[in-house]
């Protein structure tokens, strides 16, 4: 007789951040990991205040005290979503600093249930400036790239919630590899369960 295999499931629940500066393909990731994982998605644009919005549309970068707000909100979103009962979600942001990285963070530190991942979508700015210029409709312009990589703060090895992704293959080439970093987090979680 074969033994049974015990069923196993993640210890936590996963607050995954797709993080990247403007142009790197935020949001198409986060849907596609949302839809692949069932998980609730928060489009981390959404909640910029009417402010923030003209700011950029207008060409200015937003400052540290302009994000401060947001990224409350964002973190307090999160953790709504988790407490309605989802085994994991997943939020766009661009947390280009450290400091707006450990805003989110904080979701983890109200809820030691909680474990929190950034996938980093790691492209150069002559990328994100040609895909940038190819958007309509978008309020991030074009200009507005090089203010993010002029403020960008590039994980390293002293954040190791932080899985990097290249963007630079096919865009079935990046969700493959950020369902795998998804996955690998989950899996690093799971324990055999009876």
């Amino acid at each position: 007789m074969k033994p049974t295999r015990t069923p196993t499931m993640p210890s936590h629940r996963h607050l995954f951040i797709i993080t990247g500066p403007a142009g790197c393909g935020k949001s198409t990731v986060a849907k596609f990991i949302a839809n692949q994982f069932q998980y609730p998605f928060i489009e981390g644009d959404d909640f910029h205040s009417p402010t923030n919005r003209k700011k950029m549309s207008e060409g200015h970068p937003l400052t540290d005290s302009d994000r401060w707000e947001w990224l409350h909100k964002l973190r307090d979103e999160a953790e709504k979503a988790l407490v309605s009962g989802a085994s994991g979600a997943v939020l766009t942001c661009s947390a280009l600093k450290r400091a707006y990285r450990d805003i989110i963070r904080e979701v983890s530190e109200n809820d030691q249930n909680v474990l929190v991942h950034f996938i980093y979508l790691r492209a150069t700015q002559d990328l994100l400036l040609q895909r940038v210029e190819q958007r309509e409709g978008h309020y991030m312009k074009a200009h507005m790239v090089k203010s993010q990589f002029d403020i960008l703060e590039e994980p390293d090895a002293t954040e190791p919630d932080v899985l990097a992704v290249d963007v630079h293959g096919s865009r079935n080439d990046v969700l493959r590899l950020a369902a795998e970093a998804v996955m690998s987090a989950i899996k690093q979680d799971t324990e055999p369960r009876s």
